[in-house]
């Protein structure tokens, strides 16, 4: 039985563990809003709000407790400065996880884990319309594109005036010309004549 042996193990050993823990609490005071499984989101949560009611409660003793896991100190001051003097008047529940459904090619669950009130969800719906704002809808030109088509008209026309020099086609004669002509086969003789034709060459090479 487990009792009192609370916690996921998350098939990793206890330093793997308190590290990937740092480090995504680290992440999570940084960029304010990560995306992580939902396993460790969990499990996170817990670390991330002791931390946060460390900052709450700002003396020299929770300074030291806090850097034991945010070793970057340019976060540790963002999260004393200014992450927890933000939570002044909540009382936990400093963290929301919202479900994104399972990844592909092993099917882990998936989700976001963000700060409450520190505008997570809120500025992502705002980078998504000045996306859309930016991008140029489909089918309507662009600022600039009258100009180009109006500069683009008189150089069509131009190119239309000069007419292309036609080709001058062969004559069909000088076609035929060039063409080499084979030269006619030779009759050769058959039989007798063929001896005989042999016997006059050689006298005439005798001859000579």
């Amino acid at each position: 039985m487990r009792h009192l042996r609370s916690g996921r193990k998350l098939n990793r050993s206890a330093s793997h563990r308190k590290a990937l823990f740092a480090n995504l609490a680290l992440a999570l005071f940084d960029k304010e809003r990560i995306v992580t499984t939902l396993t460790k989101a969990k499990e996170m949560r817990s670390l991330a709000e002791r931390l946060i009611t460390y900052a709450k409660n700002k003396s020299l003793h929770t300074i030291r407790l806090a850097s034991r896991v945010i070793r970057d100190r340019t976060i540790l001051k963002k999260l004393f400065d200014d992450i927890a003097p933000s939570f002044a008047d909540r009382q936990g529940g400093y963290t929301r996880i919202i479900k994104l459904g399972e990844r592909r090619g092993d099917n882990a669950l998936m989700a976001i884990i963000e700060l409450v009130g520190r505008g997570g969800a809120e500025i992502a719906a705002a980078r998504k319309k000045s996306a859309a704002k930016a991008a140029p809808q489909a089918g309507q030109p662009a600022e600039g594109a009258p100009a180009a088509s109006e500069a683009a008209a008189p150089a069509a026309e131009k190119k239309e005036e000069t007419p292309k020099p036609e080709k001058k086609a062969a004559p069909r004669e000088k076609a035929i010309k060039d063409k080499k002509e084979k030269p006619a086969r030779k009759e050769l003789p058959k039989g007798g004549d063929m001896k005989a034709m042999k016997r006059s060459t050689r006298k005439q090479s005798f001859d000579s």
